[in-house]
Order: structure tokens, then C-alpha cells, then sequence
């Protein structure tokens, strides 16, 4: 997989970290305070989407009575303190990083979360020293599945797309990263479970977690 590799980019939240769970808790607080109960569709109609693009579609979809600004700073507020708490990475996930900081890899991430959010989870969990480029969607014209961030990577990493690997948890971000002329490795995320075969025909690769790469590369 790594072979003729550059870069490796990763999206974030359910690929690199295990927080889905949190962010459907979330969801549902929030839209609760607004006598909204979670719609079952919701995260395949956001998925990819940058954070100042859910915030205006949870704005227009619930017509809720806050402009896109305060709709991110409470979302800020009440991720915060669980990003630092409770998240944690996916097995097997800083070996790899280290695997590929020894190999001379470059690393970025690309990911639809907000600026704020990702420093928090990077420092809390002590890995931020492990990437070269951090960007997030609201950087960049349009979010997954536009190609626009990982291209956007690529060009501040110095590397072509095509020798740029992608991971990825959700179908949006798969095809973001295709469209950018890049391979990509689907990751496993139990909410994501339902998409797997979806995810499988997109991707060039297909992981349960970081450990299996370790493995390969003994």
C-alpha cells in the first residue's frame, strides 16, 4: 500500500480518532434543545459536509433561531472538554504514524471539523507533532465530496496527488479523495458499519483498524 507513497492524509473523526459516538450525542442534545428529535437520516445528509456547511444546513433544515456563527461556537462548547477527555485514537494508529515519520512520509490531515476542535483533540491525545499539514474543510471552497481539501494538502505538502494516500471512514470523504486522483484505504468505524459495502467498492484499500498495516509492514 505504501509503496511509491509520498503522503498519507487523513480525515479525522472516525478515521483517525474514534469519536462518531460523540458527535451523534451531540446531534441529539442540541437539536433536543430545540423540541427536534435526531432525524435517522441525518448524518448521511451532512456526511462531508465542512463545519460551517452543517451549521447552515442545520440552520435551514430545523429553522432554528441562531445565524451559522452561534450555531459553532455551541457545537465548540460542547465537544471541547470531550475531545479532551474522552476521545480516543483508533488501535494501532500513533505506531503508524511513527512507522511513517521513520519512513520520511509526510502526513497531513483534512478534515470537515473546526479548527479549534482539531488542535484540542491533537494536543489532548500528544500526536500533533506527528503531521506536516493540518487543514480543515472551511479552508477550502467546498467540502467532501469535493476533491478541494485534499488537493488543497497535497499542494502545501509539495507531493502530486497521485502520490498521496488517503484515509477515510465515510463514502463523501472516499470520493474526495478519488476525485483527487489519489488511493485511498477505507477505515472500519462502527458508524459506519451499515456503509461498508459502499465503502469497499469505492476504496482502493480496506482496513479494521492500524494494526493490520503494522503487520504488513514486520
Amino acid at each position: 500500500m505504501l509503496e511509491m507513497t509520498e503522503a498519507v492524509i487523513f480525515d479525522l473523526d472516525g478515521t483517525l480518532v474514534d469519536s462518531m459516538w460523540m458527535w451523534k450525542a451531540i446531534d441529539i442534545e442540541f437539536l433536543g434543545r430545540y423540541g427536534y428529535s435526531c432525524p435517522e437520516d441525518l448524518q448521511k445528509a451532512i456526511e462531508g459536509m465542512s463545519f460551517s456547511e452543517t451549521a447552515s444546513y442545520f440552520k435551514e433544515r430545523f429553522h432554528l433561531p441562531l445565524d451559522t456563527e452561534e450555531i459553532k461556537e455551541i457545537w465548540v462548547q460542547m465537544s471541547i472538554d470531550k475531545y479532551r477527555r474522552d476521545v480516543r485514537l483508533k488501535p494501532g494508529a500513533e505506531k503508524f504514524l511513527a512507522m511513517l515519520r521513520d519512513s520520511c512520509i509526510k502526513t497531513g490531515i483534512a478534515t470537515s471539523n473546526g479548527r479549534e476542535m482539531v488542535d484540542a483533540v491533537l494536543e489532548s491525545l500528544g500526536i500533533k507533532e506527528y503531521f506536516n499539514v493540518v487543514t480543515t474543510a472551511c479552508e477550502v471552497a467546498a467540502g467532501k465530496p469535493a476533491p478541494d481539501i485534499y488537493l488543497k494538502v497535497a499542494s502545501d505538502l509539495a507531493v502530486k496527488p497521485e502520490k498521496c494516500l488517503v484515509f477515510e471512514d465515510v463514502p463523501a470523504g472516499i470520493l474526495a479523495g478519488k476525485r483527487a486522483g489519489m488511493r485511498v484505504c477505507a477505515v472500519e468505524d462502527e458508524f459506519s458499519l451499515n456503509m461498508t459495502a459502499e465503502k469497499r467498492a469505492l476504496a482502493d484499500y480496506y482496513i479494521k483498524d492500524y494494526c493490520e498495516l503494522m503487520k504488513e509492514g514486520k
